[in-house]
C-alpha cells in the first residue's frame, strides 16, 4: 500500500486530505509542522507528499529545496500546495522541483486525480527500457536522462514530458492532449503549467532543447533533426 504524508498546519483541511486518501485505499499519516514531518520521514519515506507551502516553522519552499538536494529523496513526487493564486507563486514551486501544484480552495476529486496521476506517472513503464532522440538519453527503468553522455536532473512530470515528445517524435501533440496524458484531468484552461514545463524542460537540456519545438497555436513537437 502505497503511504501518502500530508504536512499542512491547518488541522481542518488536513483531516480532509487524510480522509479523502485513505477512502481511496492509501495509507497517510499527516504533519502539522516541518519538524515533525522531518521527523518522519527518517523512519519511513512515502510514496508521494502534499506539502503546504505556508507552515509555521519552516517555509514549504525550503522543504522542497532540502528534498531536492538529498540523494535519497531528490525524486520523490511532491505536490505543493498553496493558498497563494498568484502565477508567480505557481511558476516558483515548480521551477524549486515540485511535481504538481493545487490551490486552495480545491476540491476533493481534484485532489485524488492529481495524486492518482502523479503516483501512475512516478511508475516505471517496464515494457521500453531506453528512449532516444539525437543526444538525448531516457532511461525508463532508472527514470534518468543523459544528454551528450551528461546526467541531466528531471521531475517526474518533466521526465513524463519528454518521454511522451519522444515517443511521438515528428508528430505534433496538441496543447490538450499533453495536459491530459500527462496531467491526467481538465486543469481548468491552466495551460500555463505546460508552458512552464516546457520552458524548464528546454533550459535543462541545454543545446539539447532546440529539439522541442513549439508549434503556434497548436502545441509542441519532437524533433530529432531540428537544427535551431
Amino acid at each position: 500500500m502505497k503511504m501518502i504524508y500530508v504536512v499542512e498546519d491547518d488541522s481542518n483541511i488536513r483531516e480532509i486530505e487524510l480522509f479523502a486518501l485513505m477512502s481511496c485505499g492509501y495509507e497517510t499519516k499527516g504533519f502539522e509542522c516541518a519538524a515533525d514531518f522531518w521527523e518522519g520521514i527518517q523512519k519511513r519515506r512515502p510514496s508521494l507528499v502534499l506539502l503546504d507551502i505556508m507552515l509555521p516553522d519552516e517555509d514549504g519552499m525550503a522543504v522542497l529545496y532540502k528534498l531536492r538536494s538529498a540523494p535519497d529523496t531528490k525524486r520523490l513526487p511532491v505536490i505543493m500546495v498553496t493558498a497563494k493564486t498568484a502565477e508567480i507563486d505557481k511558476v516558483r514551486g515548480l521551477d524549486s522541483g515540485a511535481d504538481d501544484y493545487i490551490t486552495k480552495p480545491f476540491g476533493v476529486m481534484e485532489l485524488i486525480s492529481r495524486v492518482k496521476s502523479l503516483l501512475r506517472r512516478t511508475e516505471p513503464d517496464m515494457q521500453e527500457s531506453m528512449l532516444t532522440l539525437a543526444e538525448i538519453v531516457l532511461d525508463m527503468a532508472g527514470r534518468s536522462c543523459q544528454v551528450e553522455g551528461k546526467p541531466v536532473e528531471l521531475t517526474y512530470k518533466e521526465f513524463e514530458l519528454l518521454s511522451l515528445l519522444i515517443r511521438n517524435a515528428g508528430i505534433v501533440l496538441t496543447r490538450d492532449v499533453l495536459m491530459e496524458k500527462i496531467w491526467g484531468i481538465d486543469f481548468l484552461g491552466e495551460s500555463r503549467t505546460l508552458d512552464v514545463h516546457i520552458k524548464t524542460l528546454r533550459k535543462k537540456l541545454g543545446d539539447a532543447g532546440r529539439h522541442i519545438q513549439t508549434v503556434r497555436n497548436v502545441g509542441y513537437l519532437a524533433d530529432e533533426g531540428t537544427d535551431g
